[in-house]
């Protein structure tokens, strides 16, 4: 599953208006971790990071930890394979 979507399928999924999204973008959301702007016209979503958001705002600390293993888990963040070199 591809976890970053356009407003659409986001709207689908969470059942909120666009309108909502860019008021959320705006001081609720994090750029770089729950939307990307990837050009003049184009926002993609983080929709299982927005999921577990909407399941823990009453919970912070829950939904940073989510945020954590998020970034984890992006491949610049995992560690150099060391080894031999293919000859």
């Amino acid at each position: 599953m591809n976890h970053l979507v356009q407003k659409q399928k986001l709207s689908e999924q969470i059942g909120l208006s666009a309108a909502t999204f860019k008021r959320y973008r705006k001081g609720v959301w994090i750029e770089g971790i729950h939307w990307q702007r990837i050009n003049s016209r184009t926002i993609l979503y983080n929709l299982p990071l927005i999921l577990d958001w909407i399941a823990n705002r009453d919970n912070p600390q829950a939904h940073q930890r989510a945020i954590e293993a998020y970034l984890g888990s992006l491949p610049s963040n995992q560690p150099l394979k060391r080894g031999r070199k293919a000859s």
